[in-house]
């Protein structure tokens, strides 16, 4: 099983608005897909029901802001499905840490929707302006 740790960058003055990073096994997934593209914003990604929380019909999920790729820079899409207790993106394309080409990853369902809400309690509700209690 993979493991997914989501990060997120500030925005101004670092970047020119707030993104999302996502980890699969260390590696930054987007950047390793797309090296022009920026993940989406994290109030989108993450919020709870949102467009990265598994449902067993399979999903192509748009994980980049298409605005923030650079000129003739596509975005990068995943598709999630959920598989009893295993979430699996696939259609990937992205060079490993062993420089194979990752196709598919898989992720415990509970470790991932974790790391999914850790994540939007920590970017995603912020930029959103949720009262954290």
């Amino acid at each position: 099983m993979s493991t997914l740790l989501i990060s997120a960058c500030p925005g101004a003055p670092i970047c020119s608005a707030v993104h999302t990073y996502l980890f699969v096994d260390g590696l930054d997934f987007i950047a390793r897909s797309n090296s022009g593209a920026v993940g989406g914003y994290p109030g989108r990604l993450l919020r709870p029901g949102g467009p990265l929380y598994p449902t067993e019909q399979a999903r192509t999920v748009q994980v980049t802001e298409q605005g923030e790729a650079s000129s003739g820079s596509s975005g990068v899409e995943v598709r999630v499905k959920l598989r009893g207790q295993t979430v699996i993106w696939s259609d990937l394309m992205y060079p490993g840490a062993d420089d194979r080409v990752v196709e598919e990853v898989r992720f415990d369902l509970s470790q991932y929707l974790a790391e999914i809400e850790r994540g939007y309690w920590c970017w995603g509700s912020a930029c959103l302006g949720v009262a954290h209690r």
